[in-house]
């Protein structure tokens, strides 16, 4: 019996940059040129990059050095816009590629070349916050992360 998955439309380029910025007005929060230089960068990074890899990219775009601690700044509104994601186990972050869908993510994190596969599972998420309620926990966000090999690496 298949896992109840939902279909997402995936923005790219300049769409992707309209629904990231349409996320943060959702959220009360204005899209400036730093956020949308963040953005960017975070967006070119085929696999999670950490506030100071995205740092040195839009230091290198602006010819100018910006800290990493603006940077995290940025990425922490990104995160509670639904614009980024977090991968814990990485301490890095990733481009939402559907930030109008609001849903608990399930990343799949390769240990050898560290490429992180998003999926969708609305039942595994549903079944991790139901036994913290049963535990009486109050979920907000659960972090489902998975380590292993990727096929490539297999």
């Amino acid at each position: 019996m298949g896992h109840p998955r939902h279909h997402h439309d995936l923005p790219a380029g300049d769409a992707l940059v309209d629904a990231a910025r349409n996320a943060m007005a959702r959220s009360g929060e204005q899209w400036t040129a730093m956020r949308a230089s963040v953005f960017d960068a975070l967006a070119s990074f085929e696999k999670p990059a950490s506030a100071y890899d995205i740092a040195e990219a839009v230091s290198a775009a602006q010819g100018r050095r910006v800290a990493a601690n603006s940077v995290y700044r940025i990425l922490d509104l990104f995160v509670s816009a639904n614009v980024a994601t977090r991968v814990e186990s990485a301490n890095a972050y990733i481009a939402n590629a559907h930030p109008n869908c609001a849903h608990d993510c399930i990343f799949l994190v390769c240990d050898d070349c560290g490429a992180t596969t998003h999926i969708d599972d609305d039942q595994i998420a549903a079944s991790v916050r139901a036994a913290a309620r049963k535990a009486g926990f109050e979920p907000k966000r659960p972090v489902v992360e998975v380590r292993g090999s990727c096929p490539d690496c297999q």
